[in-house]
């Protein structure tokens, strides 16, 4: 009996494991993401994007062992982590921008009060 049980048990989560479909197209939004993310000037030295390379990697990995669910789950993260480097670098990007506008605004106020 309790052989039964723990088989009926486990059957749905074997069923469900091979049910997944092969996650191609998450696989190509993640790599898309990480482009984005490089063309905005995140590079290796971006916590995120190395996140991101790591885990699409492992997501390779689980492609190839045929794990689609982990591989879903693992380039759906990369893909998160990819995002997140490219708005961290732009947000950078344009706190750099703002101070000098700054800048440039204080030297115009010392021009200005030099002036009169």
């Amino acid at each position: 009996m309790k052989k039964t049980l723990s088989c009926v048990l486990l059957f749905p989560a074997i069923v469900s494991c091979a049910s997944d479909p092969a996650p191609d197209e998450q696989i190509r939004l993640t790599e898309q993401a990480l482009t984005q993310a490089r063309s905005a000037g995140a590079s290796e030295q971006t916590e995120e994007l190395a996140q991101a390379e790591k885990k699409l990697a492992a997501a390779m990995v689980a492609m190839k062992d045929k794990d689609y669910r982990e591989a879903r789950l693992q380039a759906e993260r990369a893909e998160l982590d990819a995002r997140l480097a490219e708005a961290r670098v732009l947000s950078e990007k344009s706190q750099l921008e703002v101070a000098e506008l700054n800048r440039r605004i204080a030297r115009l106020r010392e021009q200005l009060g030099a002036m009169q």
